[in-house]
């Protein structure tokens, strides 16, 4: 990976890489070992912090072997510093491997040992954030450790007792509120599995059976080439789970198939980091916020993820519609029939790559596993799959190490946020400033539900600016969502609604990193492309109002709550997409598109009146653009 100031990896050669490598590799290895506790079968009783503070150390050591200080520095060897601070991260996270079983007993106790890795740990966690996640993050963990250190001296209703630094150095890094808590936890076990499950199935071809399968089923409809994206994005961000994955693995193969198709580059660029960004809440891999949102509320991950479904396909169908328009407007054809291939061809040809998808539903909405054994058996099915077909798939001993290597290194931004997360939640837990700071949302709000949702949406936004969504999901989870549950809505909805602006981040600008991705594959303006992809994501803005008002929409109500909710929704995202894109079957004038603006957002509150009134609005503009259509259609034929 590159960037404009030189690769964001070292590449290193000889004693160096095998040390990389071994990291790397360890990380999984550890993983899995933790998942299916192995050690009890030898009679040997762990702690789980044990595994995660040992996977902590492996992932910040790997941290400073792998990237360099300062972007395009020291790229072919390790310096010494790098080398030295790695081998600490080492020390700390084994001296919790070790020691865990006695510091479970006696962690209130202040060691000169403990204080010292205590302080070694935050340093080194705070300069990993720095170079993996970037500085605003690290500016946040610092705010909230100063705070902690001078809370005494802090004006009004944020002034409570300072912590010592020794009591503090000592539970960021040893309390399972601090860096050792619920974000590492689910990190290193479950998301550390499917980013696993993810390099196993890149590894036999899955990906390619996606590309395949969408352009045999849209390849061949108006503006082909942009469905395609939105199909295949789709398919292969329900196991991904990553956008910016998702936009260079689909991204390279749909955004120049678009723009040939005569789609501008910065709308080719727009539709695929959507496209991509909405694997990040379409089930069943939503990535590693979604995982941490199921631990914290003590429900199966497969509840997560069903509630996640009908809003996730609204978000696609905007898009699909507004894919559509835009094609229609510009008069853009399908691909060619010679270009296409057959759609019952490539499911005999590759129905087998299926198999670890049907089997990883199977064992999550079926059999109702953990999550994490799910994905540990599909990762098993998937091996054995590679190998059964490894005259196509190409698997062999050396990739299968290459494979443990790799999903140690897809762990490395993920597992850097968390526990940089990790100082910001055991800040905020040791000194209660996230009781404080709910209700002094609620008292922003006035005893308004909507404008406490507004103010949360917003603070989302802005801490989406830098800062991946798992950080931006775990601090607004502590900050905002108990104010959200205090003012009613229920825990689900309240996770949900700021997990979908943490996603956001991705195609919000100033910094939208999947609209980045896609505009330099584009060869687009990034700007331009960012704010054409908040456009056609603006399901993904609308909807978690839509579901904290109407619950039916994350399958919360009864049945006909439900049916009501999807209907109403429905209509709604599709008015708003035509009102948007300015054309139905002809260009719309202003005054129907803020009739049909009109009607969606009526549509949006949950009432029979409203929902009547939304229908009434806009049926009769609908009705005369049918029969404008209509008449011209009648007219061309006689003319024929």
């Amino acid at each position: 990976m590159k960037t404009e100031e030189g690769p964001l990896y070292r590449q290193l050669k000889g004693i160096s890489k095998l040390y990389a490598d071994v990291i790397f590799a360890f990380i999984p290895i550890t993983g899995i070992i933790g998942v299916i506790n192995l050690p009890s079968y030898f009679k040997i009783s762990l702690h789980l912090q044990q595994y995660i503070g040992f996977i902590f150390g492996l992932v910040v050591a790997s941290c400073f072997v792998i990237t360099p200080a300062k972007r395009g520095h020291s790229i072919d060897k390790l310096p010494w510093y790098d080398l030295i601070c790695s081998v600490i991260s080492l020390i700390t996270g084994l001296y919790i491997a070790i020691n865990y079983k006695t510091i479970a007993v006696d962690i209130g106790l202040m060691m000169p040992e403990r204080v010292i890795l205590g302080t070694f740990a935050v340093l080194l966690t705070l300069e990993a954030s720095r170079r993996i996640v970037g500085l605003p993050f690290v500016g946040i963990i610092l705010f909230f450790i100063i705070y902690a250190l001078s809370a005494s001296h802090f004006p009004g209703g944020l002034r409570t007792k300072s912590i010592p630094f020794d009591n503090l150095a000592t539970y960021l890094y040893l309390d399972p509120q601090g860096i050792l808590g619920t974000a590492l936890e689910v990190a290193t076990t479950i998301v550390l599995i499917f980013i696993f499950f993810g390099q196993t199935i890149s590894s036999v071809g899955i990906s390619r059976l996606f590309n395949e399968l969408a352009t045999a089923l849209m390849g061949r409809f108006r503006g082909g080439p942009a469905k395609v994206a939105v199909v295949a994005s789709s398919l292969f961000g329900m196991i991904s789970g990553s956008p910016v994955a998702n936009v260079a693995t689909i991204g390279v193969f749909t955004i120049p198939l678009m723009k040939k198709a005569g789609y501008k580059p910065y709308f080719a660029g727009a539709v695929e980091a959507v496209s991509s960004t909405g694997g990040a809440i379409m089930p069943p891999i939503m990535g590693a916020a979604a995982f941490i949102m199921a631990t914290f509320l003590g429900i199966p991950y497969s509840k997560v993820a069903l509630a996640a479904a009908i809003p996730a396909i609204f978000y696609y169908v905007a898009v699909f519609i507004q894919v559509d328009l835009r094609a229609a407007k510009e008069n853009l054809r399908g691909m060619p029939k010679e270009e296409l291939p057959k759609f019952w061809n490539v499911l005999k040809k590759n129905w087998l790559f299926s198999i670890p998808f049907l089997v990883l539903v199977y064992t999550l909405f079926v059999m109702w596993m953990e999550a994490e054994m799910a994905g540990l058996i599909s990762i098993i099915v998937t091996v054995l799959l590679g190998f059964m077909l490894k005259r196509r798939t190409g698997m062999n001993i050396k990739k299968l190490l290459w494979m443990f290597r790799d999903g140690g290194k897809g762990l490395l931004e993920v597992g850097v946020t968390c526990a940089g997360a990790g100082l910001i939640i055991g800040a905020l837990s040791i000194t209660g400033l996230a009781f404080m700071f709910s209700a002094f949302l609620i008292s922003m709000a006035k005893g308004s539900v909507f404008l406490l949702l507004l103010l949360s949406a917003i603070g989302a936004s802005i801490l989406g600016c830098g800062m991946p969504v798992t950080a931006v999901y775990l601090l607004m989870v502590v900050l905002a969502a108990p104010a959200l549950v205090e003012m009613g809505i229920s825990p689900l909805l309240a996770h949900f609604f700021v997990f979908y602006y943490g996603v956001l981040s991705f195609l919000t600008p100033p910094v939208c990193l999947a609209a980045y991705a896609a505009a330099s594959i584009a060869g687009s303006n990034m700007t331009q492309t960012g704010f054409q992809a908040m456009k056609l994501g603006v399901a993904a803005y609308l909807v978690p109002f839509i579901f904290a008002y109407r619950p039916g929409l994350i399958l919360e109500g009864n049945v006909l709550q439900i049916i009501q909710a999807c209907i109403a929704t429905g209509i709604a995202i599709s008015l708003i997409a035509i009102g948007l894109e300015g054309f139905l079957f002809r260009p719309l004038h202003l005054w129907k598109r803020i009739s049909l603006f009109a009607g969606a957002l009526s549509l949006m509150y949950p009432s029979t009146i409203t929902d009547v009134t939304g229908i009434c609005i806009a049926l009769p503009i609908l009705f005369i653009e049918w029969r404008a259509r209509r008449k011209t259609s009648l007219q061309a034929a006689l003319e024929a």
